[in-house]
């Protein structure tokens, strides 16, 4: 891998994603689901029926449209955090405010980007939405057990 992973979304069952993070550093707990969807990222994030979930975007191109005050569903994001294939583009919108990086980063949003999105939301339709941990760290040090264990125990209802 040319660059060092500095994020990384370890499954209930003990699958582990590596990519690049960006957005808000640290680690959340969430149940992970998919989305569809080619457009519609931001009102994703702040549509309160994504409340404490992480999203993965099954369009590969995420960031490209950045983020306007408009398009917000809620005041704040409640999604989690969010999966993608590629990591989010530059904003190529006259209607952009802002970058989404930028965005998911002041709002305390955590992102991770080059994970096979197609593979994952593949697990999710055979074997239900799993709860995950999704970790941005800079150093890229992750300690994969405790995180697949904070998974576990939030699949079997305690935090």
């Amino acid at each position: 891998m040319a660059n060092k992973p500095t994020a990384c979304l370890a499954l209930a069952d003990g699958t582990v994603f590596y990519g690049q993070g960006f957005g808000a550093t640290g680690e959340v707990v969430a149940e992970l689901v998919f989305n569809t969807a080619m457009t519609g990222y931001q009102e994703i994030m702040t549509d309160p029926s994504y409340a404490a979930q992480v999203v993965t975007f099954t369009f590969p191109h995420i960031g490209n449209t950045g983020v306007t005050p408009q398009d917000d569903e809620a005041a704040e994001p409640v999604a989690s955090g969010i999966v993608v294939k590629w990591d989010p583009t530059e904003p190529s919108n006259w209607r952009a405010a802002s970058d989404l990086v930028d965005w998911m980063e002041r709002r305390g949003r955590i992102g991770i980007g080059g994970v096979d999105t197609r593979r994952l939301t593949r697990a999710i339709r055979q074997q239900g939405a799993p709860h995950v941990v999704l970790a941005h760290r800079t150093d890229g040090q992750f300690d994969i057990a405790a995180m697949v264990a904070r998974a576990r125990l939030a699949g079997a209802g305690r935090p």
